[in-house]
């Protein structure tokens, strides 16, 4: 024992406080093979005895001798004969006695002190409550591992010094096999081919990493669907979405060819016109000229010339009323002038000589009383042969003879009289009928793709000759056609018709040589199809104008050139 008390060191008095008996070792496989061999402990215990943490005792050495300056007890064990039953092979006194701590009555220590028999290695400790400490040691001297309790273990009456009271009874064996159970027992023994462990190993940096990283990914995810879930608006409303500002810059700048750039110059010159009497009326557009004139179809103003009258209204949204200048329904042309102009600027006008197919055009008017509307297309073709009107004669009006621009831009009602321009503005025709699936011009149905427009220079001589003298005058070559002729070409009346002969004395056919009965079979290089497209091309030329034609006599071809001539009076074809 030593010569101070030694702390508990945390261990407290037994949970068993009765005597439990010696313990029960399990026989070794085997005797010992030499002399001072220890049987090996119970594969429970490890590899050898001892405490299974693998802590020595503090303050008491190791499996040796006894400790310095403890003393070494030979008293006999508590109620045990001195000669003890190995528990090897059960003989008597051949080996050290297990377990039979002697006690010291003269000690000044206060509390028993427990020496052991020899140590079989390191005993195993059966951790802090209850606890067995580190004794009794199974050591090779006798003494070793002797350990100082200050109070009383399993029990027993504690010797108060000296003169101590009862001695006190043994400590209960290590239970077989043990296991730790419990708060403060040692954690259990290592297999026999363990390797010793310097501790418990933690998980690796690289998990602990992944791990935070999974876990922050996860909160992340979880954070957004909140958020989005707690600011989602229940009635499918977000009060705070917005698109973003507006594009800056010059956004309405156009280059001057564009159609927005054409369409900028010329809208200001297109106006709208509504004519008619007290119990109907007609729509259309027209477009203003020198000296303030404006330019639209007859078909337009017609019902105006009966009583009626007309009202204008130009591109600012001012109106005026306008009266009849003259108008031509053989071309479908008219001219009125409105009171005011309001400062709006003429129009341009072109040349329809120079047209092609497949230029751009753009068609402007008033479509379906919607001013200002302005569409597109392309020059579809040329000398289109349109009647507009009554081409039975019934009516109290000649039917018009258009050699047309055909065009693909929108044109509806209420487009009639406007402008057909160019790519630099100009005009190159004047809107005046559309193809319906019914093959009526004058339909009032929407656009299929087959516009019909006055060239401009036709437009241009019937205007100024309105202006000048109030009528037109009408283009003729002095013959009668044979309206039941369904052969190539178109033939001229074989006998007389109505009063007069198929080709006029002295007039231009005459003159260049044709009979009755010939079959005109071109006009200037192009294919005559029907009389109705020589009647509008010949309405097309101003007096004077020379035509070449190809006629066939017997079935011979023949060519001749004549000089057209204007007839005062209109009549319902040339003659």
């Amino acid at each position: 024992m030593t010569d101070e008390t030694r702390p508990s060191e945390g261990r407290t008095p037994s949970d068993y406080p009765e005597p439990q008996g010696r313990p029960d070792f399990l026989p070794a496989d085997d005797s010992p093979d030499q002399a001072g061999r220890l049987p090996e402990p119970p594969a429970s215990f490890g590899t050898s005895w001892g405490d299974p943490s693998g802590r020595p005792s503090p303050g008491v050495p190791p499996y040796g001798g006894p400790a310095s300056g403890a003393p070494t007890f030979t008293s006999p064990s508590f109620g045990s004969p001195s000669s003890y039953e190995s528990p090897s092979h059960g003989q008597e006194g051949s080996g050290p006695s297990f377990g039979s701590p002697s006690y010291e009555t003269g000690s000044s220590f206060g509390s028993p002190s427990y020496a052991t028999g020899p140590s079989y290695g390191s005993s195993p400790s059966y951790g802090s409550s209850p606890s067995y400490g580190s004794g009794p040691s199974y050591g090779a001297g006798p003494d070793n591992g002797t350990r100082t309790y200050e109070s009383p273990l399993f029990g027993g009456p504690s010797p108060s010094g000296p003169t101590g009271g009862s001695t006190p009874p043994p400590p209960p064996p290590p239970p077989r096999q043990a296991l730790p159970l419990g708060a403060g027992w040692a954690p259990p023994p290592p297999g026999a081919d363990a390797a010793p462990s310097g501790g418990r190993r933690g998980p690796s940096t690289t998990l602990l990493v992944s791990t935070a990283v999974a876990i922050a990914l996860v909160a992340s995810l979880l954070g957004s669907v909140g958020t989005y879930l707690l600011t989602k608006p229940s009635d499918g409303n977000d009060p705070g979405y917005s698109l973003g500002p507006l594009p800056t810059g010059a956004a309405t700048n156009r280059e001057p060819g564009s159609v927005a750039g054409v369409a900028a110059r010329v809208l200001p010159s297109v106006v709208s016109i509504e004519a008619g009497t007290t119990t109907e009326g007609a729509t259309g557009s027209g477009f203003l000229i020198k000296n303030g004139y404006v330019v639209t179809n007859n078909h337009v103003v017609a019902l105006a010339a009966k009583g009626g009258e007309i009202r204008i209204m130009f591109n600012n949204r001012k109106t005026t009323p306008a009266k009849i200048v003259g108008r031509d329904p053989g071309s479908d042309l008219a001219v009125i002038k409105p009171e005011d102009t309001f400062g709006t600027p003429e129009i341009t006008l072109g040349n329809s000589d120079q047209v092609v197919v497949g230029d751009p055009v753009i068609a402007i008017g008033s479509p379906l009383g919607l001013t200002g509307t302005v569409t597109t297309g392309i020059v579809s073709s040329l000398n289109r042969p349109v009647i507009a009107g009554d081409e039975t004669g019934a009516g109290t009006e000649e039917p018009a003879y258009i050699s047309a621009i055909q065009t693909d831009a929108a044109i509806n009602p209420g487009n009639s009289g406007g402008p057909l321009v160019n790519g630099k503005g100009e005009v190159v025709g004047v809107n005046s009928a559309i193809a319906t699936l019914g093959r009526s011009v004058n339909s009032q149905s929407g656009s299929i793709g087959l516009g019909f427009a006055i060239p401009v220079n036709q437009t241009r001589r019937v205007a100024e000759e309105l202006i000048t003298t109030g009528k037109a005058k009408r283009p003729r070559i002095g013959i009668v056609l044979d309206k039941d002729y369904k052969g190539q070409g178109v033939k001229i009346a074989s006998s007389p018709s109505g009063g007069r002969q198929p080709v006029d004395a002295n007039g231009p056919a005459d003159k260049a040589g044709l009979k009755a009965g010939d079959v005109i079979l071109e006009m200037d290089g192009l294919a005559l199809q029907d009389g109705n497209e020589l009647i509008a091309l010949i309405r097309s030329k101003a007096p004077g104008a020379k035509i070449t034609i190809k006629y066939q006599r017997a079935g011979q071809e023949r060519t001749a050139t004549l000089t057209v001539v204007a007839d005062d009076e209109p009549t319902p074809t040339p003659s």
